[in-house]
């Protein structure tokens, strides 16, 4: 069987203790890692030398909220790998790293979260943090979060390039869920907590607050410029669904498009930075938060709170229709989200229709599909 750690049910996760917690996340590893063979790694501190290892060797640094959970992910960490058989790269482990460019220290004391970023891997430079616990999930607590300052294989849906210049916080976290039903609204939780983390920050820090919106299924918008992108994966194993979510959001980069930073600037000459560290730790606060929300009482009990954060509302845009062969476009508008995750439109009919991606746009609003849906 492979190492996960149970979650506590959400109605009772804010009772359990993070030590207990974490010592029953120790004692699965352990008794898992007996039945798995796995070269030993040195633990140390590493200097920053540029490349972040050997060549051909990913640097991954274990931190936790407590000792004791530093020490459960550097064991996990001991044995991951990257790629399979031929084209398995070199993991190097290692408790600290000096010139670090992420605080680590920082980000764990704003963290209020109990059970998710309260374990993570960062990485000076790695191909892709989705990747890595994709491949490694069985290996590695859930709750656990992979951040890195560069990535050269970041990609997005569709198996897009997303490009991940510094300055950009990227990300990618673990979680399990066991409905199948709610699996597709998953993504819409994380892009809600990601914009109520930023206003949540700005709040808290003074700063001028900053309108970022939700563009559905899963993107992220300021100003009419894409400033972020959600990517969820899952994998089945009896009884549960193992979630790979990753994230980049512009945080520091003008380039390709904008960044909060820039939008600070611009309302404020003299305005702080926000900080990577920050958004984090907020980020994981909140979808602690109403991950068991989501958990308990679904996806209904968010709406609200999303339709408040996404571009879409009375929204008119063209659908695709076939007739007598040809193509032909119609009119709709956009009213929310179907029970199935997809849009719920109003026809010029009057009509209630259902609205799906075509499948081969780049821009999910060019070329949807309306399904008719019943009275």
């Amino acid at each position: 069987m492979p190492f996960h750690v149970r979650l506590p049910p959400p109605s009772t996760a804010a009772a359990v203790a993070a030590a207990v917690f974490a010592a029953v996340a120790l004692r699965r590893y352990l008794s898992a890692s007996r039945r798995r063979s796995s070269a030993p790694v040195a633990m140390s501190a590493l200097r920053s030398s540029g490349g972040g290892g050997g060549a051909g060797t990913t640097t991954l640094v274990a931190y936790g909220r407590s000792p004791q959970d530093q020490e459960l992910l550097a064991a996990a960490a001991g044995s991951l790998a990257l790629g399979e058989g031929e084209l398995a790269g070199d993991v190097s482990v290692a408790l600290s790293y000096e010139g670090a460019g992420f605080d680590a220290a920082a980000y764990m004391g704003a963290l209020r979260a109990r059970r998710f970023g309260r374990w993570m891997l960062w990485s000076p430079r790695i191909g892709s943090t989705q990747d890595l616990i994709a491949q490694n999930f069985a290996k590695l607590p859930v709750g656990v979060v992979c951040v890195t300052d560069a990535q050269f294989k970041g990609r997005g849906r569709s198996k897009n390039v997303w490009e991940s210049p510094p300055g950009c916080l990227m990300f990618s976290f673990t979680s399990q869920m066991q409905d199948v039903r709610k699996l597709p609204l998953m993504q819409y939780v994380v892009c809600l907590s990601m914009t109520e983390a930023i206003k949540e920050l700005c709040r808290a820090k003074g700063l001028p607050e900053l309108d970022v919106r939700i563009k559905w299924p899963n993107d992220l918008y300021l100003k009419g410029l894409k400033v972020g992108g959600i990517l969820c994966t899952s994998s089945y194993e009896p009884k549960v669904y193992n979630i790979c979510t990753g994230i980049g959001l512009n945080v520091n980069n003008e380039k390709p498009t904008t960044c909060l930073n820039a939008a600070l600037q611009e309302a404020n000459a003299v305005s702080p930075r926000l900080k990577r560290e920050d958004i984090l730790a907020y980020f994981f606060n909140n979808f602690e938060n109403l991950f068991e929300i989501f958990s308990n009482k679904g996806f209904q009990a968010l709406e609200e709170q999303y339709y408040n954060s996404w571009l879409h509302s009375g929204q008119r845009v063209v659908v695709q229709d076939a007739h007598e062969g040809q193509s032909v476009g119609t009119v709709v508008t956009i009213q929310g989200l179907t029970p199935t995750g997809y849009l719920y439109a109003i026809g010029e009919d009057d009509k209630s229709y259902e609205l799906h991606p075509d499948g081969n746009s780049f821009d999910f609003f060019t070329g949807l599909v309306r399904r008719k849906m019943e009275a």
